[in-house]
């Protein structure tokens, strides 16, 4: 659901590149290519407003409820909320010149493309008019929804990462409580792993692989305090100290278990968002994953005991711990739509409205994105959610960088990852650099150099 390959978008996203650039937007707004901004409609306007979003099922309805609220300001604008549209639909919508009013997408990973390409408008010109105080949203949080200073999306709900842990498996260890440091997590692991009598894992305390689950290594990456770009914009895997020991670690809970087990184990846990995911069923004693794991788990397995923690940290960044990764749903206005001003007025009450970013919040159990509807006295908190609320606000926050090669980075980072356990890189540092150079090289080509 909120993790996908995008390869087949980086294409489209290229061509919309060359379609884009220097072009106005049909009917435009936000500022871009010279455009005038769109007013606000009148109350008596009579609009329908197409939105696509990748929502389906239980968070779809929970959305469309929440947009429904936009009638009391603007009770003739019509809303046609249509779910299960995913990036690559969305991005072939705004070539073919017939996109959403409105765009919601899951991911963050290739808001440098859309906001280079002019895919999405510039909204600054908006927020500008309207005094928007984007003070109201966590600085991590402005940073991933802009892209060299553009800022082409407002955030729509947060996801925060941190560790699910079973406290029944704890109790049976003499684990007093979830683990602070990779150390920690290490040796935890190893004690809370059971083997069935032919020396094959039964449960696992925590699957080191990735890309696997939560298991990302843009998940991973804050805990050890590894940087994907460094201040020249360049790919320097090869040569941080940090990245070397997130990967040390990770091959050396494999060969505590063993590659090929592993493997075998792997392939017998459910898929990642089904009632046979392998924490809920408690094949995993330790387990990365987002606050939206909360809804999941209340809905597939009401009576699994667990708890939520932060993320550990490398000893080297110790005092990084309380935080992690923070992405999260994006919303915006696409090139070429027909009023944008309506879309703004819309993407104002989806992003910026407390009572309606708590209702989606208790709704589908993801994180409200400012501030204050962080602290509204109507969002609800179990215990486990409250975790992530704290992650939001600990000022620790930690995002992906946007490229103008969307998620290429990330993938080659996680690819890399996977051959790195099943042992087919036999130089690490080898291995790094020539990561290194396939992302700086995506990196030249996009930048014309």
């Amino acid at each position: 659901m909120r993790k996908t390959s995008l390869r087949v978008l980086l294409a489209s996203v290229a061509l919309l590149v060359a379609s884009c650039s220097g072009a106005a937007g049909g009917g435009g707004g936000g500022g871009a290519s010279g455009e005038q901004l769109g007013a606000a409609p009148g109350k008596d306007d009579k609009l329908k407003l197409v939105v696509y979003s990748k929502f389906t099922d239980r968070e779809f309805n929970a959305v469309t409820d929440a947009m429904k609220t936009f009638s009391k300001k603007y009770p003739n604008i019509e809303i046609d909320h249509q779910g299960n549209q995913d990036d690559d639909k969305l991005t072939q919508s705004i070539q073919a010149g017939n996109p959403p009013d409105v765009a919601i997408s899951f991911y963050t990973d290739n808001l440098g493309n859309w906001c280079q390409s002019g895919a999405f408008q510039d909204l600054k010109p908006y927020v500008d008019r309207d005094k928007v105080d984007l003070n109201q949203l966590p600085e991590a949080v402005r940073q991933y929804t802009e892209f060299n200073g553009k800022r082409c999306a407002f955030p729509m709900l947060a996801d925060a990462f941190g560790l699910y842990y079973n406290k029944d498996y704890f109790a049976a260890a003499g684990i007093a409580g979830p683990p602070k440091t990779m150390d920690e997590l290490f040796e935890d692991a190893k004690k809370l792993t059971k083997f069935n009598p032919d020396g094959s894992i039964k449960v696992a305390g925590f699957i080191p692989t990735m890309p696997f689950y939560g298991n990302l290594a843009e998940v991973w990456a804050p805990s050890f305090g590894a940087k994907f770009l460094g201040p020249d914009g360049k790919s320097g895997l090869a040569g941080s100290p940090q990245w070397k020991e997130m990967f040390e670690f990770q091959k050396k809970l494999v060969d505590f278990y063993g590659k090929d087990k592993l493997e075998q184990f792997k392939s017998g846990l459910g898929d990642e968002y089904s009632a046979d995911n392998g924490f809920q069923k408690g094949k995993l004693a330790i387990a990365y994953d987002g606050e939206y794991r909360t809804a999941f788990i209340a809905d597939q397995a009401k009576d699994l005991n667990y708890g939520t923690a932060p993320a550990p940290m490398s000893a080297s960044n110790a005092s990084m711990y309380g935080g992690g990764l923070v992405t999260g749903t994006i919303i915006a206005i696409p090139k070429g739509v027909k009023n944008p001003g309506a879309s703004w007025e819309l993407v104002k009450h989806m992003a910026l409205d407390t009572d309606v970013l708590v209702q989606i919040a208790n709704g589908i159990h993801n994180l409200p994105s400012t501030l204050a509807s962080l602290n509204s006295p109507n969002l609800q908190k179990s215990p486990q959610f409250q975790t992530f609320l704290d992650l939001y606000g600990s000022g620790k926050l930690v995002t992906k960088p946007s490229t103008a090669i969307g998620d290429a980075h990330l993938k080659a980072v996680n690819d890399f990852a996977e051959k790195w356990v099943a042992g087919s890189v036999p130089d690490l540092e080898a291995g790094l650099k020539q990561v290194d150079a396939q992302i700086n090289d995506a990196l030249a080509q996009k930048q014309g150099k």
